[in-house]
């Protein structure tokens, strides 16, 4: 017993017994761990499972510790993707070279993309700037939306994209950073009632945008919020479009110059949070994308820009990137309960993640 406590103090840290958790957390925890488990056990290249438990180590609140069978100093490429799927779970795949090297879980299950969606209606914003339904990415929402008053008669589209349009927030347009999920449906319902006047389906799957993709299992856009379900493989062809600045195939669907423009944070650095006074009146009555008009994180300036997260210095890590360990050109999306899409240009390579575990 005390050899073992000894291994996985190292492995995982110390015990946090003193660390209380009610029931619905306890069950919450033992059934994603048994997740890891079950995906580990399946998968041809991983080793057994010698442990699952729900008792806290160091930050992680549960875990699975693997128990290899001998010794070894090398791994080969397929125990390396098998071990990434064992750890992340849920659905994914990598494509690398424009091949799908790596897919585990139901390819072809779509589920709400979450907030990682919000990329996708940038790009949609592109192809309304190419065929010439926007004069720019600075042009005014109010022109296109007169109900707009005072200061959000100011916002642009790029003020949506980077999350500091002060919409429902005390500040001006380009005055603040908020993770504003408000301002995304103001972003949505102009794109698509004000600017294209179509259906989103319409407009996503129109054969010189997004749907030059060939999607297998197609999008889904819900009423309303207008949220996103795809799969895994189709949600990858979005990542593999921004990868490949706006080139389908042989198609440049997209001028590449929008990429050297907008593939980038879009936020300054030094740009301050928005005060934690009382959200706004939603005067339009459009409602919310899914959260508040300040939420989720405080982060984002000098690393967000069109719904990417971009691996740069920051606001609040001057000194040192999003992802220290990743390539600096990393970008991706981050949706909640693990819905991400990351983007690797200078290894020619996407990782798109559903439903999985981040730590």
């Amino acid at each position: 017993d005390e050899l073992h406590e000894s291994i996985e103090r190292v492995m995982a840290g110390p015990a946090r017994r003193s660390r209380v958790l009610d029931e619905r957390d306890r069950r919450t925890i033992a059934f994603h761990e048994a997740g890891h488990a079950i995906v580990m056990e399946r998968l041809q290249h991983t080793d057994e499972v010698g442990k699952i438990t729900i008792v806290s180590r160091g930050q992680a609140l549960g875990y699975v510790m693997p128990l290899p069978q001998e010794d070894r100093s090398l791994k080969s490429r397929a125990e390396y993707e098998d071990e990434l799927a064992g750890m992340l779970g849920g659905r994914g795949c990598v494509v690398k070279d424009g091949y799908v090297i790596h897919a585990w879980g139901d390819q072809a299950k779509r589920g709400d993309w979450m907030s990682s969606a919000k990329p996708v209606i940038s790009t949609l914003l592109l192809f309304a700037l190419q065929d010439g339904l926007i004069e720019s990415v600075d042009q005014p929402i109010s022109e296109f939306d007169d109900r707009l008053v005072g200061k959000d008669r100011d916002i642009s589209f790029r003020h949506l994209g980077s999350m500091n349009s002060g919409f429902l927030r005390s500040e001006g347009p380009g005055e603040a950073w908020a993770y504003n999920d408000h301002a995304i449906q103001l972003y949505q319902t102009t794109l698509f009632d004000k600017v294209y006047k179509q259906d989103p389906h319409e407009v996503s799957d129109h054969p010189k945008r997004l749907g030059a993709f060939g999607f297998e299992d197609g999008l889904k856009w819900r009423k309303g919020k207008r949220r996103l379900s795809a799969s895994a493989r189709d949600f990858a062809r979005i990542a593999w479009f921004w990868l490949n600045r706006g080139k389908w195939g042989d198609q440049q669907l997209l001028p590449e110059s929008y990429f050297d423009d907008f593939v980038r944070p879009g936020t300054p650095k030094d740009l301050p949070h928005t005060a934690k006074t009382k959200q706004g009146k939603d005067y339009l009555g459009i409602g919310s994308y899914g959260g508040g008009s300040d939420h989720f994180t405080t982060y984002g300036a000098g690393i967000y820009g069109f719904n990417w997260w971009f691996n740069d210095t920051g606001r609040l890590h001057p000194s040192a990137h999003t992802w220290p360990d990743a390539p600096a050109d990393t970008y991706m999306s981050i949706g909640a309960r693990g819905n991400c899409a990351v983007v690797y240009p200078s290894l020619n390579m996407v990782l798109v993640l559903s439903l999985i575990h981040i730590s």
